[in-house]
């Protein structure tokens, strides 16, 4: 084919959008059955009201293929486990009884089943639900859901494609079920899974499907000979079928390396690959394969992890080399839109000129369509639309918002002793024993406690200007107190004040910082129908006040026990907001450590002696590539050691990760120089704990003994055992007994119960450690 008929060619798509509605009514349907105020039905014509709302967005905007599947009521690697009948057994009654409610169950457990253990999507803050799977495991084709779903969109008049997690990725993404060998690999299940893809290929194809998508992200990490010769093997095998559609194999988030020749290889008719960012080495790598001849290439050009506006120029020239490299070239996104929020036009509060650098899923559909036009047309045809690209970016690039020479000089100022504690763990240890006094196996919290409705109500009266700030205040104050009162009488030895003044634990600093804009219907997926809103960090970071050491100062006056001071740490502000990149990260997390080094040295100053940082995003972070981490963990543990550096060595510091896997970051856990660190390990059944153990971790820690992501109340003999289990790999004067994370999302009787249980069960364990 010819570079113009590629060009003339050239159509747009995406592989995913945000799910939630314009004002998240999915989220409110959902909860609403959840609670009993919406019925099945009611709830599942909430959804299809929904997803034909996108479709139609997207083809009003110009797209010419609209993806079907990618809509979930939980998450989409939880849709494959159902599609590919991989229900756990304990979950089989449930989903037989009524296939939505076991659905649920799978996804937040039941008084008396747990749910599958939850961890990020890769490095988003997106969580999925681990397939468990073993040697037993028998799949069973149930291609319902994607064929309904787009069999809706074509009733629209709409050219659909489906789009399926991919059979490799979902195996690597899976873990061993319980009692299952922990070295069981599941990729070993590949040959029993493949005919179930093709069985659902084939439903798909007597739908009216031309094309279907695979996902394969997990191709982008570094993959073994084995693996690799596995996905080699699935997409021949795929590929040779006779009843299936087109297939389209994606992959995103990264570079292909070793795998890209594998799938361009493969007898498929199109590869999906990533563009942006250090995908951007996928040209190179596909030029060095020879292109993809007589297969249509999808190009992510267009990022989808982050909202500013494309350098429309740029992503042209990409797309100009590409066009001699693959029969036919289509404009896409990087990833599924899933990740940013829906309209940047929604937003009333950000200053016009600096709206014009943000590009929400809306507005990146039209950098898509832009692009298409420009490559299939010709510049001249978007020579107004390339001006005004031009003149936003030289905003930015121009704007005092972006740059202040005083927070510049003073990072530049910064010395390798600013990021070190001034005495050793061991020296420090003692002292703060001496200082604090607490008892064998300490019991505290993660940080926040149930954010209730009367919390959220205060929060909008002060918005609509129904109270004023002191009405407010007043309101918080009396949640602290009850916190407070609560934890002494359940008998917690290190309290939280339960940060009823933050309704996010970065966009609360966000909003505090200079440099940071946010967002006012920015609403984002991290799982199920927990949705953030993440601020943007637009410039150069400093603190103007303190943000926190008054309402630390009011709890500590309510208690003779310690109350820790919370912060969230620099990684994390970062991880959870959609960050600059106009400059290099380590330099952002430099300035964000900075400022919150002002911070804890406040917190210290005025009498807290316990300081909590947390690094939940620590892990999730991480790049893809092991090639590429030593750099990242070498900024990223220097920002949080600069941010507590400063404090005295009878200051205890604290840090928290969750839902991570975290055997990749052990040396980086100890690199953070914390004194204490808590981690989930519920549902992984303390793996963290054996993981610490083996690398020789020489600090205190607290392995999760409560599942808060889950209704369910864990019994006191539950969290007893899950202490025994920790104390097999933890000497008990460095356990800690806590939740898996804060308590936000839970209500209080659950909080009341699961806590006394815990509290509970930390005294039973210490009393068989120190008989009486």
């Amino acid at each position: 084919m010819t570079t113009e008929s590629a060009a003339a060619a050239a159509r747009t798509t995406v592989y995913g959008y945000p799910r939630q509605g314009p004002n998240r009514e999915l989220k409110k349907a959902i909860e609403g059955y959840w609670k009993g105020r919406v019925s099945a039905d009611e709830l599942r014509s909430t959804a299809a009201g929904l997803r034909a709302g996108n479709w139609r967005q997207l083809a009003e905007a110009g797209l010419d293929e609209v993806p079907t599947g990618d809509f979930s009521y939980y998450d989409h690697v939880l849709d494959t486990t159902v599609m590919v009948g991989a229900v756990p057994d304990r979950h089989r009654d449930a989903v037989a009884t009524d296939p939505l409610d076991g659905y649920f169950a799978m996804a937040r457990g039941t008084k008396d089943v747990a749910p599958l253990e939850m961890t990020k999507w890769f490095d988003t803050n997106y969580h999925y639900l681990v397939p468990e799977l073993g040697p037993e495991t028998v799949f069973v084709a149930d291609s319902a859901k994607q064929v309904a779903e787009f069999e809706e969109a074509v009733a629209l008049g709409l050219t659909a494609r489906p789009v399926l997690v991919g059979p490799v990725t979902y195996l690597l993404l899976a873990k061993p079920a319980p009692g299952v060998a922990a070295d069981f690999e599941p990729l070993t299940l590949l040959d029993r899974l493949l005919p179930v893809y093709a069985e659902i290929l084939a439903d798909l194809r007597a739908a009216g499907a031309q094309w279907v998508q695979l996902d394969e992200p997990a191709l982008v990490q570094d993959r073994t000979p084995a693996e690799l010769n596995a996905a080699e093997r699935a997409y021949r095998d795929l590929g040779a079928l006779t009843d299936r559609p087109k297939l389209l194999v994606a992959s995103y988030f990264d570079r292909l390396g070793e795998a890209l020749p594998v799938l361009a290889k493969a007898p498929v008719e199109g590869l999906a690959l990533d563009f942006t960012g250090s995908a951007a080495a996928n040209l190179e790598a596909l030029a060095a394969v020879g292109g993809l001849p007589g297969k249509r290439l999808v190009a992510g050009v267009v990022t989808g992890r982050n909202i500013w506006v494309n350098d429309l120029s740029k992503s042209l020239a990409t797309l100009g080399t590409l066009l001699g490299l693959a029969d036919r070239v289509d404009v896409s996104a990087s990833c599924s839109l899933l990740h940013v929020p829906l309209d940047a036009s929604a937003e009333r509060d950000i200053e016009p000129q600096i709206l014009r650098w943000l590009a929400f899923a809306r507005q990146k559909t039209r950098e898509i369509v832009t692009l298409a036009k420009g490559l299939a047309q010709g510049t001249d045809t978007i020579a107004a639309e390339l001006a005004a690209n031009r003149a936003d970016l030289a905003s930015r690039a121009a704007s005092p918002v972006t740059r202040n020479p005083d927070v510049r000089a003073r990072a530049a100022a910064v010395t390798e002793a600013d990021a070190r504690r001034s005495q050793p763990y061991a020296e420090r240890a003692a002292a703060q024993r001496a200082h604090l006094g607490l008892p064998l196996l300490p019991t505290t919290t993660i940080g926040s406690f149930p954010q209730t409705g009367e919390l959220r109500t205060a929060r909008a009266d002060l918005r609509a200007g129904r109270i004023d700030t002191g009405g407010y205040e007043e309101r918080i104050k009396a949640e602290i107190r009850e916190v407070i009162a609560f934890q002494e009488k359940a008998g917690l030895d290190v309290l939280v004040h339960g940060e009823a003044e933050r309704g996010d634990m970065v966009q609360y600093f966000a909003e505090q910082l200079t440099g940071y804009l946010a967002t006012q219907h920015g609403w984002v997926q991290s799982y199920g129908t927990r949705y953030v809103r993440p601020p943007i960090l637009a410039g150069d970071i400093s603190r103007p006040a303190p943000m926190t050491v008054r309402w630390a100062s009011y709890a500590r006056s309510l208690t003779s026990r310690p109350v820790k001071g919370m912060l969230t740490g620099p990684v994390t502000m970062l991880a959870w907001s959609f960050v600059r990149d106009d400059q290099p990260r380590a330099e952002t997390a430099r300035q964000v450590a900075l400022a919150l080094r002002e911070e804890v040295n406040d917190l210290e100053t005025g009498g807290t002696s316990v300081i909590q940082v947390d690094e939940p995003a620590l892990r999730e972070t991480l790049p893809l590539r092991a090639a590429d981490r030593a750099a990242y963990l070498g900024w990223a543990t220097e920002a949080f050691r600069l941010t507590t550096g400063g404090v005295r060595p009878d200051t205890q510091i604290h840090t928290h990760m969750c839902y991570a896997e975290f055997g990749d970051v052990v040396q980086a856990i100890d690199d953070l120089d914390a004194d204490v660190i808590s981690l989930e390990a519920a549902r992984s059944h303390m793996q963290v704990a054996r993981e610490l153990a083996a690398h020789g971790y020489p600090r205190e820690a607290g392995p999760g003994v409560y599942d808060i992501h889950s209704p369910r109340v864990p019994s006191e003999g539950e969290a007893a055992e899950l202490l025994r289990t920790g104390l097999r790999a933890i000497p008990a004067e460095r356990l800690w007994v806590n939740p898996d994370c804060g308590l936000k999302t839970r209500g209080w009787p659950e909080t009341r119960a699961s806590l006394e249980n815990l509290v509970a069960a930390a005294r039973t364990v210490r009393g068989e450690l120190s008989p009486s």
